[in-house]
């Protein structure tokens, strides 16, 4: 398969160095062709392709307008690498693979257990779409890893769901385009200690966690050298 194109939905954020570094870490190890920023361009991005959109919504509503224009957008390779700003690739793939958290139950048990709010409803709300798609036992998507989207899939799923006010959509494209993968745990560091798994080639962080973390401090110590998406100086 030929590289296919990265897109990034970034919210507005003056200097952003969790995608500075994503950028770094994917230039390095992610084979892909052009970069897309959709939404927030910060200043010393370089050498991407940015749609501009208005994020006047909640995070949830934003990024997934970002995912239609995205899928809409003749010039983005299909299938693309959906990413979001703070997931970085560790080691070098040779593609990005298709991976999965498990059955939604365990996601939903274990978010259960220690929240509530908009972002577990959403989470039913999408198991139950699905349910009446007639997948009764969904896995879930919900990794912090770049995602291979084909467009046609995404947008079925975007128009199953488009009642949801919290759509989990890589969980809704993977289960209705059945994309199958391989399971993982997920790779979110939340802690600023030094426990986290450091054998998957996948990591991503909370901003606490990067900026002041032991697991900021190993993504910025291994890529020290600006990639070709910094002006220079910036």
């Amino acid at each position: 398969m030929s590289a296919l194109d990265l897109v990034v939905p970034v919210r507005e954020k003056a200097v952003n160095q969790e995608l500075r570094y994503a950028l770094r870490s994917w230039a390095a190890h992610l084979p892909h062709r052009r970069v897309w920023i959709i939404g927030y361009k910060p200043t010393w991005l370089a050498g991407v392709r940015h749609v501009p959109t208005r994020q006047t919504r909640t995070k949830y509503a934003n990024t997934t307008a970002a995912m239609w224009l995205a899928c809409e957008h003749p010039e983005i390779s299909d299938p693309f690498l959906y990413a979001n700003d703070d997931m970085f690739v560790m080691e070098p793939v040779d593609e990005m693979p298709v991976l999965h958290r498990g059955p939604v139950r365990d996601v939903e048990a274990y978010y259960s257990a220690r929240a509530s709010g908009q972002y577990l409803r959403g989470m039913r709300e999408t198991r139950d779409l699905l349910a009446r798609h007639g997948h009764r036992h969904p896995l879930s998507y919900e990794l912090h890893v770049p995602l291979p989207v084909s467009k046609a899939g995404m947008l079925r799923a975007l128009d199953a769901g488009r009642d949801l006010t919290v759509l989990h959509k890589r969980t809704a494209f993977g289960v209705l385009d059945e994309i199958g993968g391989e399971r993982i745990a997920d790779v979110k560091v939340l802690h600023r200690g030094p426990r986290f798994d450091r054998s998957t080639p996948f990591l991503s962080t909370m901003p606490d966690a990067f900026a002041n973390g032991e697991v900021g401090r190993v993504i910025r110590g291994q890529f020290t050298r600006p990639c070709s998406h910094e002006l220079r100086g910036r």
